[in-house]
């Protein structure tokens, strides 16, 4: 094995509250200092030359993972204002070719962009927001060629084909234009902290800088946004913090008057609105709504005193998202932790579910931009169904399935598989789901890998979706599970509020409980358990490393968070301040304590730890790269075993790792021969 490099210790005091803190390895916060650089690509080396005896069968599994994916594929065509819309992949090519056909599928291809032809000289490129304008001339589109989601936004002229000159930089990507199809509206970023907190407005003509500022959010702990209705009658501003929103409109027809607010900002009063027809349709927490209750207002009486009740809270079932049509209001939901789609005729006679028999599905309405139908698009997929996308009839209940996931290759078939949803009864008496699907071919004797899986934060939902390339994992003997912790809004609002803030602590021992769940009732073992966590989830499989070392033989933790509380310290660091509804400010003394109890980084102890794959980017504007490299100087220091701890810079990459559908399966092959390695599968 070739010598682990180690990083050399500057102490650096910080202190808050009276209490005082050395951190060794801050000067890894500066990506200007070379010295920095030099230290990152030590451990890269270090990561190859360490895995070289697996760069065979990580090409291997490359090859494999590439091979089930159907290459010359393409979505399910959208029709929105006269043309069908279609985003399709060419073989051999790792970008999107988004095109659009006028009137009929059997229309002459138009190319709006080809991805592949922007990309070229990139190491990374993201294309996002896709913004047409009503008379179907222009598109305006967000490029991103860095990957720290700070996007320029251009305009392309779809008569004659031309990029306009005008860059509109330093924006979110989204845009969307007024009914006048010459005035656009877009969001941009502070140029430090990345928060979306500005709504400019520009006229096609005119030159960047001559852009008006409509909206400026004071307020650091929000974000802003605009859009149009789906009724196309307005613009929307939507200002949000993790537990407060208002929003703004003003009519589509005249983008040059002064956005109303909808209703005024109260803490801890969260809304949505949807407009449709004379009236307002808002998702609200209002009147202690836990999880969340539908309600209506007249387009001229939009502040909460003339909301009225449509579909009321309930204890057990959490309101999700509502699609509005003509005839029929469809409804999201969630209830024992599954989706369930609910059609509710407006006449108020016959609504029912969608059925759904699977015990580990997840089902979700898509693209829906039409008032005046009867058809509603949902898509539905489970841990061992491919994703489909259907068309159903609201009001004879046929369907058509339009499109189901190819796995190519001929060895897939799904009956080869088992799905379950167990339920693991955690320490403080709670029962915490989770869900799993291996080979049928597995003998529960404690003797299987098995890999567990959670996020729990932000109020996220681990919905139980197909993937073509875990079955790399799965065929080769793992057992792969989700533990739907708190911190997620799996079994309803009141699961995230008790994974949140001073009861953070419950996320990471749901895990652990998980985990011991999983072990006793003979899934695997301590020999053969692998954790996996990203981002949040990162922070996550920090904590539980420090907590229950011993309960796991490997863990992956892609983009951790783990200097929680030097970071929340830092509000110039991106998303800093729209976090302390989640973390809590640390500036505050409880808070500042409890943070510092789990915060992976401070808790790192002289013991025994798990193998360790630890990946980052250079440029993520959501986890600083610094977090995890400081992370594992420390662990490289303080760990009293031999067991394998790497560190996997991205150099060209953020938060979401590389660009192209196959060099984000290169990373995932990383991660998988990781773990098939230690369990002493070669091939």
């Amino acid at each position: 094995m070739p010598k682990s490099p180690i990083a050399k210790i500057i102490p650096h005091t910080l202190e808050e509250h009276g209490h005082v803190r050395t951190d060794n390895y801050y000067w890894l916060n500066d990506r200007g200092n070379p010295e920095v650089i030099d230290y990152l690509n030590q451990e890269n080396d270090y990561y190859q030359q360490s895995t070289d005896h697996t760069k065979a069968f990580q090409n291997d599994l490359f090859e494999e993972m590439k091979a089930r994916i159907k290459e010359d594929d393409e979505s399910v065509p959208y029709f929105y204002n006269g043309y069908y819309y279609i985003t399709r992949f060419e073989k051999g090519k790792d970008y999107p070719i988004h095109s659009r056909k006028k009137g009929s599928l059997e229309a002459k291809e138009e190319i709006l962009f080809d991805c592949n032809e922007l990309a070229k000289g990139h190491a990374y490129f993201n294309l996002s927001g896709l913004s047409i304008s009503e008379d179907n001339t222009m598109v305006a589109f967000g490029i991103d060629t860095v990957s720290r989601r700070q996007y320029s936004i251009q305009i392309k002229n779809l008569v004659s084909g031309e990029i306009l000159p005008i860059k509109l930089e330093n924006t979110t990507g989204g845009s969307t234009w007024a009914s006048d199809d010459k005035t656009l509206f877009y969001s941009r970023k502070d140029e430090v902290t990345l928060r979306s907190d500005k709504i400019y407005k520009h006229k096609l003509g005119t030159a960047a800088d001559k852009d008006t500022l409509v909206y400026f959010e004071k307020d650091e702990t929000f974000d802003v946004s605009v859009y149009k209705s789906k009724s196309k009658k307005y613009l929307i501003i939507h200002s949000g913090s993790t537990m407060t929103s208002e929003y703004q409109t003003v009519l589509s027809a005249t983008p040059d008057a002064k956005f109303k607010v909808f209703q005024k900002r109260t803490r801890g009063l969260e809304y949505s609105v949807s407009h449709y027809g004379e009236h307002f349709y808002i998702l609200t927490n209002k009147d202690k709504a836990t999880n969340f209750k539908l309600m209506k207002t007249h387009e001229d009486a939009t502040s909460k005193e003339n909301w009225v009740d449509l579909i009321v809270d309930r204890d057990d079932v959490l309101l999700e998202d509502i699609d509005i049509f003509k005839d029929y209001l469809v409804v999201t939901e969630r209830f024992d932790g599954l989706n369930h789609i609910r059609i509710m005729p407006w006449s108020g006679k016959g609504e029912y579910y969608l059925p759904f028999d699977s015990e580990t599905y997840m089902a979700y309405t898509t693209t829906n931009l039409d008032f005046d139908t009867e058809i509603l698009r949902y898509g539905y997929q489970s841990l061992a169904t491919p994703a489909s996308v259907i068309d159903f009839n609201m009001k004879t209940k046929e369907k058509s399935i339009l499109k189901e996931q190819e796995v190519l290759g001929g060895k897939f078939d799904k009956n080869n598989y088992k799905e379950e949803r167990i339920w693991a009864t955690v320490k403080d008496g709670t029962k915490v789901p989770i869900s799993i699907v291996y080979t049928k071919e597995i003998k529960k004797d404690g003797k299987n890998p098995l890999l567990l899986y959670a996020y729990g934060s932000y109020g996220v939902t681990m919905d139980c979706h197909f993937s073509s390339v875990r079955l790399s994992l799965l065929d080769r003997g793992f057992i792969y599970a989700i533990a739907h912790i708190r911190g997620g809004e799996d079994l309803g609002r009141q699961w995230y509020e008790d994974g949140k803030l001073l009861k953070k602590k419950n996320t990471f021992t749901d895990f652990i409980d998980c985990s011991q769940f999983l072990i006793d009732k003979k899934y695997t073992s301590t020999n053969h358990l692998y954790a996996e966590g990203g981002s949040a989830g990162g922070l996550l499989m920090g904590v539980i490393i420090n907590m229950a070392p011993n309960l796991y033989n490997g863990v992956v933790a892609q983009v951790p968070f783990v200097d929680v509380v030097t970071t929340m310290l830092d509000d110039t660091i991106p998303l800093t301040t729209g976090e302390y509804d989640e973390w809590g400010n640390p500036k505050v003394k409880k808070y500042y304590n409890y943070m510092l109890s789990y915060s992976p980084y401070d808790n790192v102890i002289e013991q025994a730890y798990p193998n360790l794959y630890i990946s980052t980017g250079l440029h993520d504007s959501q986890v600083q790269y610094w977090e995890p490299a400081k992370w594992v100087a420390k662990l490289r220091v303080l760990k009293t075993n031999n067991k394998q701890l790497y560190l996997d810079t991205n150099m060209v990459a953020g938060h979401g790792g590389s660009s192209g559908r196959f060099e984000a399966i290169k990373e995932i092959a990383k991660e998988y021969s990781f773990l098939l390695d230690l369990e002493g599968i070669k091939r």
